[in-house]
């Protein structure tokens, strides 16, 4: 991958109303040559919940995006970067309203799990006629919500039949006719849904994309006995027919993945030459900045660069400041420790929460909540809303070894919205951190400081030839003094950053010997 490059991350009606009123903003002088790709999330899409994620078909929303406006990002020389769903589809999509208007009779009766056929012979039917697992299984499976992972369908000929549904589903009644909402897993065993993830990857190479993020690709293979997330090996058969698949199409996957640092996940999908989303960084960052010390930070700094980690980064993202990653896990009677001890990341969740942040958690298969998956806040309000630390986060960041992808918040210093979060639902949580701002909010935010201190350290990020170059830390350092270097081709990058005074400092020398400083305090 390019590490030159800087991401720019939103929906598509993130600012303004429209995916238009984005790229008119990336148009402006004042963000010239500071992203060279966008990550637009799946409302780019036509989708109906999970604000994308349930994902109807893969054609444009022309609610929100224009063919036009996919031009003018191209003339911007900007990249996409978009989201295939693996694991699921909106029960909304048209090879799942075929299996309901048509039953047995639709060519997808098997694009879709049916649970009972699944776990046939290892379990006990209850009342309605669903197969209760025998708990053997149910103890092995890993699941997101505290009941079982199906939604009951009624077909043409009035029977009920059941599909598994990892994530989200409801069931209302009209006139005594059922209404569905959810996401549907899809079969990997049948070659029907193989032949839609390759045209699914020819329509996303022909939106623009350059980069196809792999959404809950780690619930794809299922097996009875299993846990049924990121099962081995069968999950890298998957994830290497589908590489396979986007190298055709002149596409790089990046499989999306939560899981503990202690479980070496993150080194096994690196291992295996794909890049891997950095889910440690944001905390680690916080950590950093909170108790004055780059100890923590640079113990990943350094596996990253002795194990060749390809890395995309950020600070915010769509969903919450994750600090399950951190954890350590115990393997095969091994304990792995984390990136951090257990009172530190309880410390980290407090302050978080402290500073009005909300949590969403995992279940066991009884229902038990086990824990904390992330906190859901805006990065700047995780940071008590302190602009020298969002300045200094931003300007790590960016020195990071790998590709930084910066939220559309953060870049404008977004507060916590708790009015969305109060106001929407079971997700509420969510929308603390996906406030739409207004042209007015835009225009007013890019007379702030801290957005154009931002974007002047993202647009050296983006342009000089130095972050070609592998990271030099600066081992003799204090603790709170942090140095960091990138050097490259004639050009030479150097971060010192203080991490109590929060004061920050960039030297940059070109190709011509010409210095350019930028300090902080």
């Amino acid at each position: 991958m390019n590490t030159g490059t800087v991401i720019f991350n939103a929906y598509p009606d993130s600012i303004g109303t429209r995916l238009s009123d984005t790229v008119n903003l990336l148009k402006r002088p004042e963000l010239k040559s500071a992203f060279s790709l966008f990550y637009v999330l799946p409302t780019f899409f036509n989708s109906d919940l999970d604000r994308g994620f349930s994902i109807i078909d893969y054609n444009l929303n022309k609610e929100l995006v224009s063919r036009k406006d996919l031009k003018d990002l191209r003339a911007l020389k900007i990249d996409l970067k978009l989201d295939l769903v693996l694991n699921h589809l909106s029960v909304n999509s048209p090879q799942f309203r075929d299996l309901l208007n048509r039953g047995d009779q639709s060519e997808y009766i098997d694009f879709f799990i049916d649970w009972n056929k699944f776990w046939q012979g290892r379990g006990t039917i209850d009342r309605e006629g669903c197969i209760i697992p025998h708990s053997r299984h149910l103890d092995a499976l890993f699941m997101r919500k505290p009941e079982l992972p199906v939604m009951k369908v009624r077909f043409p000929d009035g029977s009920d039949r059941f599909f598994w549904n990892t994530f989200y589903r409801d069931i209302s009644y009209e006139d005594e006719k059922p209404r569905y909402l959810g996401q549907i897993d899809l079969n990997a065993r049948s070659e029907k849904v193989w032949a839609f993830y390759d045209q699914t990857l020819a329509q996303l190479q022909n939106h623009g994309a350059k980069i196809v993020r792999l959404d809950a690709f780690a619930y794809l293979h299922k097996e009875p006995g299993r846990q049924n997330f990121f099962n081995r090996p069968e999950t890298w058969t998957y994830l290497d027919r589908l590489n396979k698949m986007a190298r055709r199409y002149g596409l790089i996957i990046l499989p999306e993945i939560h899981a503990e640092y202690g479980s070496g996940l993150h080194q096994a999908i690196a291992s295996k030459g794909y890049p891997v989303y950095d889910f440690f960084f944001p905390g680690l960052v916080i950590d950093a900045l909170e108790r004055g010390t780059s100890e923590n930070l640079l113990a990943w700094i350094r596996e990253i660069e002795e194990k060749g980690i390809e890395t995309i980064n950020m600070l915010g993202c769509h969903d919450g400041i994750p600090v399950l990653d951190l954890q350590g896990k115990e393997v095969e009677g091994d304990y792995k420790p984390g990136l951090l001890s257990s009172q530190q990341i309880e410390d980290l969740i407090n302050l978080i929460i402290a500073r009005g942040g909300r949590t969403k958690n995992l279940y066991g298969p009884g229902g038990e909540k086990i824990s904390y998956y992330q906190v859901n806040a805006t990065f700047f309000s995780a940071l008590g809303e302190d602009e020298r630390k969002l300045r200094m986060a931003r300007a790590i960041q960016l020195f990071m070894p790998g590709i930084p992808q910066v939220w559309y918040l953060d870049l404008f210093a977004g507060k916590n919205d708790y009015q969305a979060a109060d106001q929407t639902g079971s997700a509420g949580h969510k929308e603390i951190n996906r406030t739409n701002l207004s042209l007015n909010e835009v225009e007013n935010g890019l007379k702030k400081s801290i957005v154009q201190d931002q974007l002047a350290m993202i647009r050296l990020r983006n342009t000089s030839p130095a972050f070609y170059g592998r990271l030099e830390v600066d081992t003799g350092s204090a603790p709170h003094m942090l140095q960091l270097v990138r050097r490259h081709d004639g050009c030479r990058a150097t971060l010192s950053a203080n991490l109590r005074d929060f004061t920050l400092r960039i030297e940059h020398k070109n190709r011509s010997g010409q210095d350019e400083v930028l300090t902080y305090s």
